[in-house]
């Protein structure tokens, strides 16, 4: 049976392009490797927030299905791979994934086949890494199959941009390879961005998060100098932010979460040394960003000490929010796992309530009831919406705010103490 549509990997690239693909009319096949997460999808039942099991039922009865058996996606008209791209302990790439999805195609591959790789890497990987394995099959890109790279823009939890209407960009290994590709994703999406080579899309992608890095670790580092000056960095950040042109607004933070802001600067920095180029704004954001737990660890023991006279060993603490952003439960490299590493090593009695994140299991916690009055201290890691803040702080018996949570209030409150 002919599918119009296979995806490598059911997370959260992969279930939201099914979704727009599928809601499309193109049937769609999702490959993934956990047979609990086919089967679960199989029921309609969906893992991804972005896409409720209200959403992705209808379209699980209208054909859109799942599987953990990769030959079926041989009969597929275009393959797009949405696998993870870690950083090892050394902060170098780790491609195992996209190799492996690239050999199991290159053993399926047919002639009039399009692939595309979603996965964010750095600028060289479609044509150096993915082009060679899938050709070991004997056929040649251009002349019996195509190839492209499409970076995604994924930003789980919002609603105003999603899948369908963020510009897709799109990058082909022969201009042929490029238009096949946006083609499709023009089926499904609103609009397409071609670029002149998968290179230029990679480092497209790169740049984004880049500049996002960057700029917080700005705020970041202000929010540092500003404890030393006794100022508040969020008046700050407001005040500039009243500028019309040449301002955009970034904030601070306990450190940086999510797959991507963390990890995807260190791919350029990676490639660029095979040009003998040092990408020295990316390091040092990545050192300032770095630093936000073990400063955000500091305060939190500076607001005991002098806002309760107690000391962080044996204070009871608990931490209001502990995903990576407000309003989901994503865990993926948030400053939650990292502050709650340090408060234990100092000797805190942790405790953690998220509506979003039931539980911890790796850490041995499950999210508590919230009772801000039963601890030495209330530290606001990830502001959720659905929490009334100034009740917290009337009954917490010592707030410190990492996220400007308690806003204005919070400045004149003094068992507030704030980034």
């Amino acid at each position: 049976m002919s599918i119009d549509v296979g995806i490598v990997g059911a997370g959260y690239v992969g279930v939201p392009l099914a979704q727009v693909f599928a809601a499309a009319g193109k049937s769609v096949v999702l490959f993934d490797v956990n047979q609990d997460v086919v089967d679960s999808l199989n029921r309609g039942e969906s893992h991804i927030e972005d896409v409720p099991s209200e959403v992705l039922g209808p379209l699980v009865k209208n054909g859109l299905r799942a599987t953990a058996d990769f030959d079926e996606l041989a009969d597929a008209d275009a393959i797009l791979v949405a696998v993870p791209t870690p950083l090892s302990k050394q902060r170098e790439p780790d491609l195992s994934y996209v190799e492996r999805a690239a050999t199991d195609i290159s053993k399926r591959l047919r002639a009039g086949q399009l692939v595309v790789l979603e996965s964010t890497t750095y600028p060289g990987t479609t044509r150096e890494k993915v082009l060679p394995i899938l050709e070991h099959s004997g056929l040649k890109v251009g002349a019996d199959f195509n190839l492209a790279f499409s970076p995604e823009r994924v930003d789980p939890g919002r609603e105003d941009w999603t899948t369908q209407n963020v510009p897709k960009v799109v990058g082909g290994i022969t201009p042929a390879c490029t238009e096949r590709a946006a083609a499709l994703y023009a089926s499904a999406l609103e609009t397409v961005h071609p670029v002149s080579s998968p290179e230029a899309a990679e480092l497209a992608k790169l740049l984004e998060n880049i500049f996002r890095s960057v700029n917080i670790a700005l705020v970041n580092e202000l929010a540092q100098l500003c404890d030393r000056m006794d100022l508040d960095v969020w008046e700050i950040v407001d005040a500039a932010a009243t500028k019309p042109f040449g301002f955009m607004r970034f904030e601070p933070g306990p450190g940086l979460g999510g797959h991507c802001i963390p990890l995807d600067p260190y791919y350029l920095s990676w490639k660029a040394r095979e040009f003998d180029f040092s990408t020295r704004f990316i390091e040092l954001a990545g050192e300032v960003n770095n630093n936000m737990p073990y400063f955000c660890r500091s305060l939190i023991s500076q607001a005991l000490n002098h806002g309760a006279e107690k000391s962080l060993k044996g204070s009871r603490v608990l931490l209001l929010g502990v995903a990576y952003k407000a309003d989901i439960g994503d865990m993926r490299e948030a400053p939650a796992l990292k502050l709650i590493e340090l408060l234990r090593t100092a000797g805190a009695e942790l405790s953690y309530h998220d509506p979003h994140v039931p539980a911890l299991p790796e850490l041995g916690l499950s999210s508590v009831a919230l009772d801000p009055a039963a601890y030495d201290a209330v530290v606001i890691v990830t502001a959720h919406s659905d929490i009334d803040y100034e009740k917290l702080v009337e009954d917490a018996q010592l707030v410190v705010d990492l996220r400007n949570a308690t806003k204005l209030g919070g400045r004149v409150n003094g068992k507030v103490w704030k980034l």
